[in-house]
């Protein structure tokens, strides 16, 4: 019987599911609303998310995965079995898949063990785990088992995972808890303090996709945003512009560029030669946000360019992986 290779970018803000010979299946966010009172999961993912913010007291909605770490075990257990059988149906128990499964780079072993019993228990044969910067590399179509160097800053939910590959692994890595969940958390205490609107992690989320930049935008642009007034207490609207935006996002995307420039420190000079030649990768969903790979690239004074279709490299690039490994290795599970 064949087997169904999958692989799972396990991602603090949503999960992708990607199955060999059918590309990336799916795509929802990495929340589920469970029942305090019976403990019961209500829903999961998408549907899950549109009640973040907007539920009664004895509903909760969660993010099982902080930081791209497991902060809930049994949650994450549930619905990564849940999104496994939404991807491939119930009936591939029979024969169990091969999951593979990123994780950020700087992850701990009980972290890293953790993720692997969480798969086993979703129905897994073997488990494969993978660090998120070279999922993202073979993703993006780097040819990574080559002897040069190739620079990826992988921008998440939770984490930013800045890593130069070569001969297959990494060579320098560096993993900062400071990436998509923080520029959002940034506009809303920037818009709590220079409106005195208080505003949800949505609205945030809206506004850092819209209007959001960290370099000069020429133009510039606005939107209307509706929140609670905190000297009132009643729902108010103001107009936010992308100037503002550009300086509520300044210290987060600083971060993320120090981080950068400290992993090219540390750099062996020839694969620090080749990624002056070769240029530096951008992926994840925080690649998104408008202007920063110019103000990497000035920083760093190296090109810097973003993957086609960032949000969904890691996911393609952890499904590929078995094949990278031509699927010969065992996980580290004894049968």
């Amino acid at each position: 019987m064949a087997t169904t290779d999958i692989g799972i970018d396990l991602g603090t803000a949503s999960i992708l599911v990607y199955v060999k010979g059918k590309g990336v299946v799916l795509k929802e966010p990495s929340v589920v609303a469970i029942n305090r009172d019976t403990n019961k999961i209500m829903a999961i993912g998408e549907e899950a998310r549109l009640m973040i913010g907007r539920t009664p007291g004895n509903i909760v909605a969660i993010r099982p995965l902080r930081q791209g770490v497991i902060s809930d075990y049994t949650v994450t257990e549930k619905m990564l079995k849940y999104f496994v059988q939404k991807s491939v149906g119930k009936s591939f128990f029979g024969r169990k898949p091969r999951i593979s499964i990123c994780i950020p780079s700087g992850a701990t072993e009980v972290e890293k063990k953790a993720v692997e019993d969480a798969a086993y228990n979703a129905g897994a044969r073997d488990v494969f785990i993978i660090e998120e910067p070279v999922a993202a590399a073979i993703g993006a179509g780097i040819d990574i088992s080559k002897p040069c160097g190739n620079m990826i800053v992988d921008i998440g939910g939770g984490t930013s995972d800045i890593a130069v590959i070569s001969l297959g692994g990494t060579v320098v890595s560096s993993s900062i808890k400071v990436a998509g969940d923080d520029f959002d958390d940034a506009i809303v205490r920037h818009v709590r303090k220079k409106h005195n609107l208080l505003i949800g992690e949505r609205t945030a989320e809206d506004i850092k996709i819209q209007i959001g930049t960290v370099t000069s935008r020429p133009g510039g642009a606005s939107m209307e945003i509706k929140g609670r007034n905190l000297v009132t207490g009643l729902p108010k609207t103001v107009t936010v512009t992308s100037e503002e935006t550009q300086e509520a996002l300044a210290e987060v995307a600083n971060q993320i560029v120090d981080a950068v420039c400290s992993v090219l420190e540390g750099t062996p000079p020839e694969l620090a030669a080749d990624i002056a030649e070769r240029g530096i990768v951008l992926t994840g969903g925080g690649a998104l946000v408008q202007g920063l790979e110019e103000l990497i690239e000035s920083k760093t004074g190296i090109n810097t360019m973003t993957a086609d279709d960032p949000l969904t490299v890691v996911a393609t690039g952890t499904g590929k992986y078995i094949e990278f490994l031509g699927g010969n290795e065992k996980s580290g599970r004894d049968e």
